[in-house]
């Protein structure tokens, strides 16, 4: 069994000294970092673009983990693999031409991924899932940290992770929204592969040992985990 992957929400962190907590990220046992971008349209609320995420991709020693919460994403794929994102994940409700879209993110050669919102089914991914390397199943509504989690992502989790392992597709199953100890090694169990925590970490009084915590959790059966 391979160990999931633990990506610290970037949102949650001080940014009046964001350098010390790239630092503490990049020194800790997490994996990715998670940048969430939002553009005050798609999502109530405005975040960063690309001169931050160029700016950390300079610090950051681990993958860039992007995550755009904005409407026709397609128009700016490039620049924001060109600023340093790894994995570039869309919405499946912003992207009416979702195949083209995830297509357009692998021709730069980052992992493409689909974000679904808590009110939309994992159905809907039923004919782009072999082409798509993540799905990113919000267990929050998206636009603002700190939210309380909604149980019902575990039985979509749960749903997701059956359809991925009926056609041997090696699709991550990521789980972003109130994420922390107290649910993470349900979320594993469930099937996820990739948990991303923001106030979990960046509000903890060790966030080190809060990342450690998140990444010795074991979940209790095989699921597919690719590297």
């Amino acid at each position: 069994m391979k160990s999931h992957l633990i990506a610290p929400s970037v949102l949650a962190a001080d940014f009046t000294r964001l350098a010390d907590d790239i630092d503490m990220v990049n020194r800790s046992e997490a994996d990715w970092f998670h940048l969430d971008v939002m553009d005050g349209r798609f999502v109530p609320n405005i975040t960063f673009g690309f001169l931050v995420i160029e700016a950390i991709a300079k610090l950051a020693k681990k993958p860039l983990d992007v995550h755009l919460m904005i409407e026709q994403p397609e128009k700016y794929i490039e620049s924001f693999r060109k600023a340093g994102a790894d994995v570039i994940t869309v919405h499946y409700e912003a992207c009416p031409h979702l195949h083209r879209t995830l297509h357009q993110i692998k021709e730069t050669g980052a992992k493409a991924g689909i974000a679904l919102n808590p009110h939309t089914p994992v159905s809907v991914l039923e004919d782009v899932l072999e082409i798509t390397d993540l799905v990113c199943i919000m267990s929050v509504n998206p636009g603002f940290g700190g939210q309380k989690f909604i149980y019902q992502s575990l039985l979509k989790t749960r749903k997701l992770r059956e359809m991925i392992d009926s056609i041997n597709a090696p699709t991550m199953i990521e789980i972003d929204g109130g994420v922390g100890l107290q649910n993470a090694e349900s979320l594993l169990q469930a099937g996820a592969d990739v948990l991303v925590a923001g106030s979990s970490v960046f509000g903890a009084a060790d966030p080190v040992a809060t990342i450690a915590a998140l990444k010795s959790f074991n979940a209790v059966f095989d699921y597919q985990n690719p590297a």
